[in-house]
C-alpha cells in the first residue's frame, strides 16, 4: 500500500513500514484483536528501534491505529497523516459479515470483491497487474489474522477521543472511495480533530497508489512540518 512512497520519502526521511499483526510477515497471535493491540505493537516497535517521536502515516486500518496513537500516546507522534480511513463504522455488520465469510471460506474467495473497492474502474482497467497483485495480497493474508483484524475494526469507535488529538493532522480522502467515503468518514475526522486539514484526491480507497505522486507530496510536506 505504501510502495510508491518509499523511494521518494527516503530521500528526506527514515521510512519504516509495518506489517500489523495477522498480516504480511508479522506473527498471527490468537484473535480477536483490538486497535489498541495494533497500536501497542507499533509502540513496541518504536521502542525497539529507539524512536521516541515519529511522523505517522496510516491508511485504512492503519489510520485507525494512527488516531489511537495520537490520542493515547501523543508524545510519540509529531505529525499524523490519515489516508482513506474512519474513526468509526456506521454499520459494523459489514465487518461481522466479512469475518463470517473468512471463517467459512478463507480469504481467497473474498479477495476480488474486497479489491474491487480499492481502485476506480478506470485505474483498474489501465493497471491490471496492480489489481492482480492486490488480489493476491488479500488472498495470501492468513485467514485467522484477517478475521481478527476485522474484529478490531468492527469494535472501533474513536469519535469521543478525536478532540484530544494535538498532533498536526492531514486527512487524505478518495473522491470515489466506496469503503470510507468522505461523508461521513473523512468529514467526521476533520471536524473532530482540532486544526485537521482535508485533501481530496481523485481516487478510490488506495489513494496512495492511484494518485501516488500527489499523495507522496502531501505526506512529505506535512511530515516535515
Amino acid at each position: 500500500m505504501w510502495r510508491p512512497q518509499v523511494a521518494p520519502l527516503t530521500e528526506s526521511f527514515r521510512v519504516i513500514r509495518v506489517d500489523h499483526r495477522g498480516h504480511g510477515g508479522s506473527p498471527v497471535p490468537p484473535g480477536p484483536y483490538t486497535v489498541a493491540d495494533l497500536a501497542g505493537d507499533v509502540l513496541a516497535l518504536l521502542d525497539e528501534l529507539g524512536l521516541d517521536r515519529v511522523a505517522y502515516c496510516g491508511l485504512s486500518m492503519g489510520g485507525c491505529v494512527g488516531m489511537y496513537l495520537a490520542s493515547e500516546a501523543p508524545e510519540r507522534i509529531s505529525a499524523l497523516t490519515l489516508c482513506c480511513t474512519s474513526s468509526y463504522w456506521p454499520d459494523a455488520s459489514v465487518w461481522a459479515d466479512r469475518i463470517a465469510a473468512v471463517e467459512s471460506g478463507g480469504t481467497g474467495p473474498i479477495a476480488e470483491t474486497v479489491v474491487s473497492r480499492w481502485f476506480t474502474p478506470a485505474y483498474a482497467a489501465a493497471h491490471p497487474q496492480v489489481v492482480a497483485d492486490a488480489v493476491a495480497q488479500v488472498a495470501n493474508t492468513p485467514d485467522d489474522g484477517y478475521a481478527a483484524c476485522c474484529a478490531a475494526l468492527r469494535d472501533f469507535d474513536h469519535r469521543p477521543r478525536l478532540g484530544s488529538i494535538t498532533a498536526p493532522t492531514l486527512v487524505i480522502a478518495g473522491a470515489e472511495d466506496p469503503s470510507t467515503p468522505i461523508e461521513p468518514h473523512a468529514r467526521t475526522i476533520v471536524e473532530g480533530i482540532p486544526g485537521a486539514r482535508l485533501e481530496v484526491l481523485d481516487a478510490a480507497h488506495l489513494a496512495t497508489i492511484e494518485r501516488s505522486e500527489q499523495a507522496t507530496g502531501l505526506i512529505a510536506a506535512h511530515s516535515a512540518g
